[in-house]
């Protein structure tokens, strides 16, 4: 059973026993689609790892319970008012979820937080956002409260397929095509990106792990038929400075003196590697997947990059430059 499939379940089963305050081994193995000998193992590896979870023999049944303040020691952990103030804070930077079915989840939690403040240490965090911001997803997509609220119950139909490995049809908006289409999908996973949010899911018909922009996804529909996950990478779109999947290239960019300052100090991706010009420029090495995003990164530096290695996607980036230069030409 692969690593991801395992965590996901467990989860479920601490979700579910959170929900419904105590359950069979029958049950959760019921509700899990595994034999209960798995479902043994996995409340075994959760006590070990900590959960409060007991069993309790009602009425000749045994049943499991997680306890209900699983988090009060919390009380004891002698947070600093610097702490306090900067988990208060972190608020601002988690707005960018607040079109996910997390938003009342996270409200309250703040609000829980902000009780253990006096009004006078929360009127002064109130202002902080002022001096510091995070820039979230845009939302422009959504038209009013309705379309906001249609986007939640899609993605919560999303997280419950994806929890309970729960095959699902998905109506979805093409870009490329133009058109709607309805897949048939197996969702691994949602991943949260500056600039939406994504859906990673296996297409049977196409025998292919796809991503998916939420915001384009018109309707959802779970089915009772469930599926066995194969293994992922851990880290989602590791090879690609946007969200698209694929073997990597080694790529090489030179940029000029004048714009090699800001590209030095940038953290671009995991693999990159600078190398100083005696002029004044660097280059940049990175080990990506050649995608569009990648492209329209090196293009947004317009004449002050070029691209040194490999050939082909130098003739890409000329190609699209002199698409441009046609389409600004002056008569």
């Amino acid at each position: 059973m692969p690593r991801n499939a395992e965590v996901i379940r467990q989860w479920s089963i601490l979700r579910d026993l959170e929900a419904s305050r105590r359950l069979t081994i029958d049950d959760l193995a019921r509700r899990t689609g595994v034999t209960t000998r798995t479902i043994r193992r996995d409340l075994e590896a959760l006590q070990t790892s900590g959960f409060p979870l007991f069993d309790e023999l009602i009425d000749g049944k045994r049943y499991w319970t997680l306890e209900a303040k699983a988090f009060r020691r919390l009380d004891d952990t002698g947070f600093t008012l610097a702490e306090l103030s900067a988990l208060y804070f972190s608020r601002t930077l988690v707005e960018c979820l607040a079109a996910t079915p997390f938003q009342q989840d996270v409200a309250a939690a703040f609000d829980k937080l902000s009780a253990a403040l006096t009004p006078g240490m929360r009127q002064f965090l109130d202002r902080l956002p002022l001096v510091i911001q995070a820039k979230g997803a845009s939302a422009a997509n959504l038209s009013g409260p309705g379309a906001a609220k249609a986007e939640r119950e899609r993605i919560a139909r999303l997280l419950d397929a994806t929890l309970n490995h729960r095959r699902a049809t998905m109506k979805y908006f093409s870009m490329s095509s133009g058109r709607e289409k309805d897949y048939t999908i197996e969702p691994y996973r949602l991943v949260y990106s500056p600039g939406g949010m994504y859906l990673q899911a296996f297409v049977p018909e196409y025998k292919d792990l796809r991503t998916f922009a939420v915001e384009r996804i018109r309707a959802v529909s779970l089915h009772e038929e469930r599926f066995t996950p194969a293994e992922i990478p851990e880290g989602a779109f590791a090879h690609s400075i946007g969200v698209n999947e694929g073997p990597p290239e080694h790529i090489e960019i030179a940029f000029e003196p004048r714009i090699a300052p800001y590209v030095r100090e940038r953290r671009w991706h995991a693999s990159q590697r600078s190398t100083d010009r005696k002029d004044g420029g660097v280059v940049l090495a990175l080990d990506v997947c050649n995608d569009w995003a990648l492209r329209s990164w090196i293009l947004s530096f317009g004449p002050l990059a070029r691209v040194l290695t490999p050939a082909a996607l130098a003739r890409q980036i000329k190609g699209e430059i002199d698409r441009a230069a046609e389409r600004y030409s002056v008569e």
